[in-house]
Parts: structure tokens; sequence; C-alpha cells
């Protein structure tokens, strides 16, 4: 029976990786992985994780099985930073449970919204590739709109109608911050306009925070989240830890749920935990449990924070210089300047995009998407320059 399966075709960054890795050059530059680098090109532990890992290794008395839910105090103690120091749990209406990272909370949170009866969600395109890869997987049917305009910003006028077109019982998926793949973000302005739109027509949102502090700070990064929920009676988020907390091939993440009351949100979490429980069993503990550790020490918490804004800081300083650069060859870096998180999206085709690979070291998603971090100021310059040279 197996031979009747059909050759799938291999994931296209997993292959970029591989041709990368077997590049001679020494001035080859990678733009494709989606994982923080320093500026020596290295993806390292926190320092606080490190600390919170040895605390572990001293300290863990079992392994255990946690449940379904996962480690509940991880869950806690990531919503001040999420929903607000004030009132986290907005009366009581918000409660989560663990996943195995923002892959397992997106996909939970969909399998949640379609057994509720959603059979459709509303999200603007591109998008982060397993977005769509999960709706298609769950027969979850995608409308899509534009996210962005040609000429780098927030298409709002697509947003607008996509919902005013909306059907009961549809749902919209948006990144809270640091759009993946284009970098472009809803400002607070537009979040403000958003949210009440969203509200009238009864939407239910699905939120995903995957890179909360990436982008201008992590009280910052929150607010379109906390507007939306300020306003609906009903929300699902799916929130990540591999990115701000480094913790990519832990897989820590966590789905919550924002119901009209307590006992919808009782029953909304057990529907949760049997889906869980049936998709994955139990999350992995280890990488939660080091996130729990570092938000229980005010030292760790802090030493975690100033490691966050090392990392946003050497972004901007990134975008910043190719904004610097302006124009170069046809394509305006300009725009790079004010947009947030690791990604951007170049205006670049597909054989100016292999022309960069194989004539000058370059390794970019064939969508056109780079991740800022991959550049450092031994190679901007030489980015800059190829860049120019493929697009005149």
């Amino acid at each position: 029976m197996l031979s009747n399966l059909e050759q799938q075709p291999a994931d296209a960054l997993l292959a970029l990786i591989k041709l990368h890795n077997q590049d001679p050059r020494t001035d080859k530059i990678d733009l494709g992985v989606g994982v923080y680098r320093t500026g020596q090109g290295a993806t390292p532990v926190f320092g606080a994780i490190k600390a919170a890992e040895q605390k572990l290794v001293d300290t863990q008395d079992s392994k255990s099985y946690l449940g379904p839910e996962g480690d509940m105090g991880f869950v806690h103690a990531l919503m001040p930073y999420v929903f607000g120091k004030d009132d986290p749990t907005m009366g009581g209406r918000i409660e989560g449970m663990q996943a195995p990272g923002g892959t397992g909370a997106v996909r939970l949170a969909v399998a949640l919204a379609k057994r509720a009866g959603v059979k459709r969600i509303i999200m603007g395109l591109p998008s982060w590739p397993n977005h769509a890869q999960i709706l298609g997987d769950l027969a979850v049917e995608l409308n899509s709109f534009n996210h962005a305009t040609k000429d780098g910003v927030v298409d709002m006028d697509a947003l607008r109608a996509a919902i005013a077109d909306a059907q009961p019982g549809d749902a919209i998926l948006l990144h809270g911050c640091c759009h993946n793949p284009t970098g472009i973000d809803y400002s607070d302005a537009q979040w403000d306009e958003i949210a009440p739109l969203i509200a009238a027509k009864g939407l239910l949102p699905i939120l995903d925070l995957a890179y909360q502090g990436l982008g201008k700070g992590m009280e910052e990064d929150a607010y379109g989240l906390r507007k939306v929920l300020s306003l609906v009676p009903e929300a699902l988020i799916a929130y990540s830890c591999d990115k701000n907390f480094g913790m990519y091939r832990d897989r820590v993440g966590a789905i919550y749920v924002m119901a009209e009351n307590a006992e919808v949100l009782n029953r909304v979490l057990s529907n949760g935990y049997a889906l869980a429980r049936a998709a994955w069993s139990m999350p992995p503990d280890h990488g939660g449990a080091a996130v729990r550790l570092i938000l229980e020490d005010e030292g760790l918490t802090r030493m975690w924070l100033d490691e966050l804004d090392t990392m946003r800081t050497r972004m901007r300083q990134v975008r910043a210089r190719l904004a610097e650069a302006g124009t170069t060859g046809a394509i305006d870096l300009t725009p790079l300047g004010h947009q947030n998180g690791l990604f951007s999206v170049l205006p670049l085709s597909g054989e100016q995009i292999l022309k960069l690979r194989e004539a000058h070291g370059i390794y970019m998603a064939g969508s056109g998407r780079v991740n800022i971090a991959g550049l450092t100021i031994g190679n901007i310059d030489k980015f800059i320059a190829d860049v120019g040279a493929v697009s005149a």
C-alpha cells in the first residue's frame, strides 16, 4: 500500500541549505534560513537559557509526564508579556496550554477553529508558507488578500475588502508583529482601525505572535494583539519562543484561548487537550521549563531582555544600512529601513535570484525573502553591490 504514495517535492528551503553548505566560496552569504545570527554569523544559545538549563540539571528530579497541557508555570509566566501585566487573564477569560513550537500552536488553533465550525480562514498573502500548508492539511478553506502593495506598505484597502466580504463563521489569521516574510507590519493606527472591523463583522481572530520583541520591543510588538482582544468576545493566539528565546530546535510554544466567559473557556480548553492528545500527546518539556525558570527569576529575566535588545538593535542597524544605500541597480532598499523583524522580500525575479546564487554566492528563497540577520558588517556592502549588479 505504501507504494501508492506519490513522491513529494523537496522542501525548497532545505534544498537551499544543502546548496549553501556545499558551496566552497569563502564569501558566500546565507540569507535563507530563518534564524537569528550575530555580527559574526553565529546562532548562539542565550546566556539566560544556559543558566536556566544548568538550574534544570541541578534541580529537576523527574521527567515524568506533565499531561497534554504541558508546563502551566511556563504558560502562565508568559502571559503578562503577551496580554499585559495589569490583567493578563482579561478577567478570567484567557487561559492557555503549551504546544510544540509556534507551528504546533498554529495547527492546534486552526484545528480548534475547525472543530468550532470555522470552514474558511481569511489571510493575507504572502505569508509564512506553513500557514497555507496547515490549512490545506486540515481541509480549511483559505480566502486570501494582498498583504502589501508593490510600494512596500500594508494594503489596507485589500484587508478592508476581505473583511467586508467575510461570511458568518469565518476566521481571520493575522501576524501580531514582524510579518513573515515581508517585514511589513500594521501601524498602531491601522490596528486601531482593524480591530473594530473584525469585531463588527463577528470574525474569529487567530493571532500568530511568533517574533515578539524582535520588532520594536516587547510591549510595542503586542499592541495589535491587545487592541484586537480588547474589542472581540473570543480569539485564539499562537505564541512562539523559538525566536525571542533562541529555542528553535527545542520547539517551545503556547496556544491561548480567549472566550466570552469561564464556562466557554473551559469547554474550549477541553477540546484543545483532546486534539493535542491525539496529535502529539504531550509537548516537549525541556525548553518550556527553561523559559519558565527565566521568567521566575528577576536576574535571568533581565539577562534575557538585554540579550533580546541586542538582537533587535543589531537588526535595526542592518536595516538602517540597507535603507541608507537607497537604490542599487533597479532595487530600492529604502523601505527595508521601516520594516520589522528577521525578514523582508526583495522584488527580484527568479532569474536574478539564481544569478545571485550562481555568480555571487548569495543564497535566498525563491520568493525573494531575505533573512536580515544573515547580513553583517563584513558582507553587507558586497550584498548591496551584487543586488545592484544583477538588477541593473
